[in-house]
């Protein structure tokens, strides 16, 4: 008989798992608490128009070890169809001042020399390091699976990179624009508004556009929710069972071996092995009882920053509203949107460039703003409806000096907030990407398997700051590798 697979979560790591597991034999079950598959993945529909809370681009949408699982997993098919934009976005401050960031960096680059003579030297130094990060090559192989020779193969191609994280896996952006020293006063306020305000680590900054660069992180038409329905059904079609409305509330264990999980409606379900693509947090803290933590795993848990979470004013928009642009940025000071100070502004997703999004000769809009979860925790009832309806009408006041005019257009007004992500998907504290990528711990990664257990692995975006589709979807692929070894099979992925 085979082997009994349990995963925690539908989201891309799960389905990943889930495909995977599948392909090599597993008798598979994914236990999903939401009445829906894509986890963070999703999108929501409106009146007809879709409102999508997460993809903008997805790394390896051309080649690399990411493309290889979008590929198996069926993100990618012949029907796939991929959209490249010239720009990545455009930013403004209070005085409506423009900075543009283009996706091809040489572009970039002549743009921001044209901006600022005086730094042409430090312009191209920066714009030089950023190319290097074509060379990044993700691993195919868990860390458990590598041998020497697989770090041997890649040293020649990737010394420069390597001299880059030597140089600068440790800093921040402010420390890294500092050392660069511009001149140039327009440059440097917009830099450091974008990213060197935060604790922002100075490598995720100089890898930012290195994909762009190669046309190897485009935008997937239509968007979050049919990619997460591609991978379900593929991961059907391999004969996987998916049973939704269920939510696990404990991870069972005999002497430090799984031997299923129990639900929270009390039932049981038995397996072999079980991966967590559920929030890390609840999964090592709740669902284990924090009874098999490491040492890095607690530091991480108690001293990682977390993304801010944010909340999502999407608009449905009666009219065609072209830009040039997919992201708009304001990065004004002093504005409000409800309860919250707007520290790093708003960003503006138009997706007039994907017709998928909203009916014929009409547009969808989505307006994101960072918004702590302290504020958000204990808003219950009346008082979170209020601000719910605060923040409508606040955000259509700043959409209207985005797009002058439009209010008279918008049919539909949808917000969304930190709670609305806890509520679906269990995701501490709002923090949609998990741990934010700093200077501290942009080098490390957490481990797959917990110390002390057994048959037991976790995947998904905690295990890595940044967090992300890739990522979650790679981790899901490692843990049935890690499986497969345990069992002596051979790793199979082209079924």
């Amino acid at each position: 008989m085979s082997k009994k697979v349990v995963i925690i979560g539908a989201g891309v790591a799960g389905l990943s798992a889930g495909i995977y597991a599948a392909m090599n034999g597993f008798d598979t079950e994914i236990l999903e608490m939401h009445t829906i598959a894509g986890g963070q993945c999703t999108a929501w529909e409106r009146k007809n128009y879709r409102f999508d809370y997460c993809l903008h681009w997805l790394v390896g949408t051309s080649k690399g070890a990411f493309h290889d699982i979008w590929k198996e997993t069926n993100v990618l098919n012949d029907e796939t169809v991929i959209i490249d934009h010239e720009i990545h976005s455009r930013i403004f401050d209070q005085d409506r001042n423009e900075f543009i960031i283009y996706s091809n960096i040489d572009r970039w680059e002549k743009y921001l020399i044209e901006m600022a003579p005086e730094d042409e030297e430090r312009i191209q130094k920066m714009c030089r390091d950023m190319r290097k990060s074509a060379l990044l090559q993700p691993f195919a192989l868990p860390p458990e699976l590598r041998n020497p020779l697989d770090y041997i193969r890649l040293l020649p191609v990737m010394w420069p990179i390597f001299k880059l994280v030597r140089k600068f896996g440790r800093k921040s952006c402010k420390e890294y624009f500092d050392t660069l020293q511009f001149k140039n006063q327009k440059l440097t306020r917009f830099l450091n508004a974008l990213y060197g305000e935060r604790n922002f680590s100075a490598l995720a900054f100089i890898f930012m556009l290195g994909f762009f660069n190669q046309k190897n992180a485009g935008y997937i038409k239509g968007g979050s929710f049919p990619l997460a329905q591609r991978m379900l059904e593929k991961y059907k079609k391999l004969g996987g069972k998916i049973t939704f409305k269920k939510t696990v509330e404990k991870i069972t264990v005999e002497q430090n071996t799984v031997k299923g999980v129990q639900l929270t409606d009390g039932s049981l379900v038995q397996a072999d092995y079980v991966i967590s693509a559920a929030d890390g947090f609840h999964t090592i803290y709740k669902m284990l009882g924090g009874k098999y933590v490491s040492k890095k795993v607690d530091h991480a848990y108690k001293n990682w920053e977390l993304f801010t979470p944010i909340v999502q004013v999407s608009f449905g928009i009666d009219k065609v509203i072209q830009a040039d642009s997919p992201i708009l940025v304001n990065i004004a000071k002093g504005m409000h949107i409800g309860m919250t100070e707007l520290e790093n502004g708003y960003s503006v997703m138009n997706y007039a460039y994907d017709d998928t999004m909203a009916p014929a000769g009409k547009t969808s809009i989505v307006m994101r703003f960072d918004s702590p979860w302290k504020m958000w925790e204990k808003l219950e009832g009346e008082h979170y409806e209020n601000e719910k309806e605060q923040i409508a009408r606040d955000a259509k006041i700043y959409l209207e000096q985005e797009f002058p005019g439009i209010g008279a257009f918008i049919e539909v007004v949808d917000v969304a907030t930190p709670k609305t992500g806890v509520k679906y998907t269990g995701v501490k504290d709002g923090a949609y990407e998990g741990f934010m990528p700093t200077k501290e711990n942009m080098m490390d990664a957490l481990d797959m398997q917990l110390p002390g257990l057994k048959n037991f692995y976790m995947a998904g975006q905690w295990l890595f700051p940044g967090g992300g589709l890739p990522p979650s979807a790679q981790t899901g692929k490692w843990a049935v590798q890690l499986i497969c070894k345990k069992e002596k099979k051979s790793f199979v992925s082209d079924r």
